[in-house]
């Protein structure tokens, strides 16, 4: 077992973890993620007192590790009358930006990126006292600059605004004009595992996005008791929806955390950890090679398995569902110049095929519905779509399956199909769905539905008490939708889940209430998407479908249930806060094409 914090055999005692509470430096070598655009967004920082906590790609300036007078900068960024309310502007302030928010007569600094993937916040949604990513939908409270609604980790840096004389005043400090992130204050564990090496008080089993970001919750809201975050990965929390984006990312690119991070605040992470039973009896973990784990309070995070193809040769070589960094590594260097499958039509299936289509020599795409992303975008939408990828030399097989998979000395060479054409190919992706990773908790006690999901109120709570689920293997009342159970296996409600179930481990009775929010990129263009859309019955299409600049809203009855959108930002960003909001937007509403209540106010 490798990773952050190695599992000791069974009965011998656990490592005490290293806690550092002073200044953390990072990993020099560690590249900084990808921005959706493929460049690097900046990183913050936060300063606490004397305790500072640095991400990878953060420097101490020199000579002044700590912020003087020197380090701050403070200048007039425009008149009062400038902005009107409810509106935002960037302005300049030394060599950084900020964002400048004017909200019920009261003027808020902001850092101007959203620290997800460094989209310009100007051009997103201010409602309720808080501002929404146009990209992504994170929310943040203009006040505190807090991180309300999810994706991403981390919150905005405030800055500090006086008027004098009619005109508005920033002051900052350098580093967080520069650094466009800030770590909210954890806890520091004060239970090293030293000496109880077999039991903990928070067990965490999956370390995805619900994982990771229940851990941080519960150190941010000051719990400082042993927490253990497991996972059958090999490496530390990574962003795992890039990896059918931009496949050939490496895992030190793709990290949501550095290693030190762990360290430094006490959530120990155990890699290549697999649970095969839970005892909710005795609160406790069994893992494969025996090694026992007593709980006091447990997340359920495992996520799903992606199914694989049942055909005759599914056992040759070459044949993968991409699941980890060294999948899809592998999957770009046997397609560079050769033929290259993908089974399903889905988001993964659609992303590796857009992706490969400038690696390999021929990229097809076999699906059993009539268009691409059909049930959740439509036939319209979905058909243009399809345009775009044959317009990149994408060949299509649609309302068919895979028969057979052909080797040649073991090597996959052709893929037959129902309809009895045969394709060429060396490599062949499946993207045909996934099932909840949830076979290790048949005999637990822990409630099932028929499919194998994990059914949660909206605290996130089982059915037994002090056990919660999280993520992709879950079912839980989606509020807006008149508390429909369920399953919504996407990155953002992954965020916050975790979150929901952190804090009701500390009974704080917070509740689920997120909009849904997903979003694609292939051939770099961004499809976003909010609401839940399953069993629409219309499609009210604004905008123009060919030239891929269109939005499309998604109805059932006369209610608006969910919004698609490309090059028609803050649209969807708007929706989904009208929709967090509780307001229903009726059909009749987006059918006359005028969307003035909808425009987001941004300079």
């Amino acid at each position: 077992m490798g990773g952050c914090f190695s599992k000791p055999k069974p009965g011998t005692p656990m490592p005490a973890v290293e806690l550092k509470i002073e200044v953390v430096l990072p990993e020099k070598d560690r590249k900084e993620e990808l921005s959706a655009s493929g460049k690097g967004s900046p990183r913050a920082y936060q300063g606490n007192g004397t305790a500072r906590h640095f991400h990878a790609e953060e420097r101490l300036p020199a000579p002044h590790p700590y912020p003087g007078a020197q380090d701050f900068m403070e200048a007039a960024v425009c008149h009062v009358k400038d902005l009107e309310n409810g509106q935002m502007r960037e302005v300049e302030l030394g060599w950084g930006k900020v964002l400048l928010v004017k909200d019920n007569g009261e003027f808020h600094a902001l850092g101007h990126k959203c620290p997800h993937y460094g989209a310009p916040l100007v051009k997103g949604v201010l409602s309720r006292g808080r501002v929404r990513c146009p990209w992504h939908g994170a929310c943040f409270n203009i006040s505190t600059g807090d991180l309300e609604d999810f994706p991403g980790l981390d919150s905005l840096h405030k800055f500090q605004v006086k008027i004098e004389k009619e005109k508005v005043y920033v002051r900052a400090s350098k580093q967080a004009l520069q650094l466009q992130r800030r770590t909210k204050v954890m806890a520091t564990c004060i239970s090293p595992s030293a000496g109880h090496s077999g039991s903990t008080n928070v067990l965490i089993v999956g370390a995805g996005a619900a994982g990771l970001v229940c851990a941080e919750t519960l150190r941010q809201e000051g719990f400082s008791d042993r927490i253990v975050l497991c996972t059958l990965d090999r490496h530390l929390p990574y962003d795992r929806p890039k990896l059918s984006k931009s496949l050939d990312t490496q895992p030190e690119q793709l990290a949501l955390r550095p290693k030190e991070f762990f360290r430094a605040h006490g959530i120990e992470v155990l890699t290549e950890a697999q649970v095969v039973t839970v005892d909710v009896r005795n609160k406790k973990a069994v893992f494969k090679d025996g090694f026992k784990l007593e709980y006091s309070k447990l997340l359920l995070a495992p996520g799903s398995s992606p199914k694989t193809l049942s055909c005759k040769g599914k056992e040759v070589e070459n044949v993968f569902t991409i699941r980890t960094p060294e999948d899809a590594n592998r999957v770009v260097r046997l397609a560079r110049g050769r033929n290259a499958v993908v089974v399903g039509a889905g988001f993964l299936g659609m992303e590796v095929a857009a992706y490969l289509t400038e690696k390999a020599h021929s990229v097809s795409v076999v699906e059993l519905e009539e268009t691409p992303f059909r049930r959740l975008l439509g036939e319209r939408v979905g058909r243009a779509l399809m345009k775009m990828f044959e317009n990149n030399r994408v060949k299509f097989y649609m309302q068919t399956e895979v028969l057979e998979l052909r080797a040649q000395e073991g090597k996959l060479k052709e893929v037959v199909l129902k309809s009895s054409k045969v394709v060429r190919a060396d490599v062949c992706v499946v993207g045909i769905g996934a099932v909840p990773a949830t076979g290790f908790l048949r005999q637990s006690g822990i409630g099932l539905d028929s499919r194998g999901f994990i059914p949660v109120n909206k605290m996130m709570q089982t059915n037994v008490p002090g056990v919660f689920a999280a993520g992709d293997a879950v079912t839980f009342p989606l509020a807006w939708r008149n508390n429909r159970k369920v399953n919504i296996p996407h990155w953002q409600m992954a965020h916050a889940q975790g979150r929901v179930a952190a804090q009701n481990m500390l009974a704080q009775e917070a509740e689920i209430s997120t909009v849904p929010y997903l979003w694609t990129a292939m051939f770099g263009k961004s499809l976003r998407y909010a609401g839940y859309g399953e069993g629409f019955d219309d499609v009210v299409i604004q905008g123009d479908l060919h030239e891929l600049k269109f939005v499309a809203f998604y109805t059932k009855g006369d209610e608006v249930i969910s919004v698609a959108s490309m090059n028609y930002d803050p649209i969807v960003s708007k929706v989904a806060e009208v929709l967090a909001s509780g307001r229903s937007i009726r059909k009749r509403e987006v059918e006359t094409g005028d969307m003035s209540w909808l425009t987001g106010k941004g300079s």
